[in-house]
């Protein structure tokens, strides 16, 4: 029986209520499929800071060192924002984990299930039939890592200063991670960018042209970042594979999830190579909500898939993962809403965090 080992940092808000859910998804794939995992739980963010006086405590990063992949959950809340920003959860726990373990490539699958067209802010003919769109963001380069970085006074005056930066290599790497997701979807690929204004955004446009030779199998098309937040709302079943940068990928997936009925229903997977093999931290792209933890109304989702996608990618548990996924999808097909993805319509079923965990294990077939 295969064993994997996993570090589980369920973090702040309503981190701690949907990784229970999901790890209880977890156990019922395991079981299913004959595989298991030992898993270690760590503090993170603010849950970090409070146990041990850091968001990313010296004790947590040797355990994510020694997992095959780390689950998190979500970090941050109004408690912690009074601290210097570099110590705040988000900076002091996330992207030290991105920085050290180089996780470059950041996978978002934005899946609007037809069940859920309601829930979407756009209209039934713009999305009649669900859409499936896959975002590949750079992760570890851009503005949110770029050097110099400065906040401060000048001249007399208050500066804040970032640098967006990219060297060659990065963005080759991304977009031969982005052009072969395309060849196993649709064929198509469409890069965003700023090349009429950024210069990082011209090297971006450079190299994905050329390394579009190596993939002629793949059409790939440009778009400038502003018309791709339009269009994203305009028209949602142009796209199949988006290929972007560290900050315009935070921003059009976080709209993009708007738009599949809401951020409680996106996974995501931040991936790197490590001793030959896929290493990654799989986490919702939602935040820690704190206006409403501990209510038990928080969407398990995302969490849940995220489960999904760990199996898929880190430890080639296609099968398991098919099984979280199609569970998913049968409890949305089956009427159970969140209160997030309640639109009122006739035939749902509105129901809390646990109640959702539940009908999603009792669907694992």
């Amino acid at each position: 029986m295969s064993t994997y080992r996993v570090a589980v940092l369920a973090g702040d808000g309503i981190g701690p209520e949907v990784m229970h859910e999901a790890l209880s998804v977890l156990s019922a794939v395991e079981q299913k499929y004959g595989f298991s995992t030992q898993r270690v739980e760590k503090p993170v963010g603010g849950a970090g800071i409070d146990a041990c006086g850091k968001a990313l405590p010296a004790d947590t990063l040797a355990a994510c060192e020694a997992a095959d992949a780390i689950l998190f959950g979500s970090v941050g809340g109004p408690k912690w924002e009074s601290l210097p920003p570099e110590e705040r959860p988000e900076r002091g726990a996330l992207l030290p984990l991105r920085t050290h373990f180089g996780l470059y490539a950041n996978l978002r699958p934005g899946v609007c299930l037809p069940e859920l067209s309601a829930a979407s802010p756009l209209k039934d003919n713009l999305i009649a039939g669900g859409f499936d769109i896959l975002c590949v963001r750079e992760l570890t380069g851009g503005m949110y890592f770029g050097k110099p970085k400065f906040y401060g006074e000048r001249g007399g005056e208050l500066v804040g200063l970032d640098t967006m930066i990219y060297h060659r290599y990065e963005v080759e790497r991304i977009g031969h991670l982005a052009f072969c997701a395309a060849q196993k979807r649709k064929h198509r690929l469409c890069s965003v960018d700023k090349a009429n204004v950024l210069n990082a955004s011209i090297l971006w446009r450079d190299v994905m042209t050329e390394l579009s030779a190596q993939y002629p199998d793949v059409e790939l098309s440009h778009m400038y970042v502003d018309n791709a937040a339009m269009q994203l709302v305009r028209n949602p079943g142009q796209f199949d594979v988006i290929v972007t940068e560290n900050t315009f990928g935070d921003i059009l997936t976080d709209e993009m999830a708007v738009i599949c009925g809401s951020l409680g229903m996106l996974p995501s997977a931040s991936l790197c190579t490590r001793s030959g093999r896929t290493f990654g931290l799989y986490e919702p792209s939602g935040g820690s909500a704190p206006d409403i933890a501990g209510q038990g109304v928080a969407n398990p989702i995302a969490q849940i898939l995220s489960v999904g996608m760990m199996l898929r990618h880190s430890f080639g548990q296609v099968q398991a993962a098919n099984a979280i996924d199609n569970a998913v999808r049968a409890v949305i097909s089956a009427g159970y809403r969140t209160r997030d993805l309640a639109s009122g319509a006739q035939g749902e079923q509105v129901v809390g965090t646990s109640a959702m965990g539940e009908a999603i294990l009792n669907a694992i077939v």
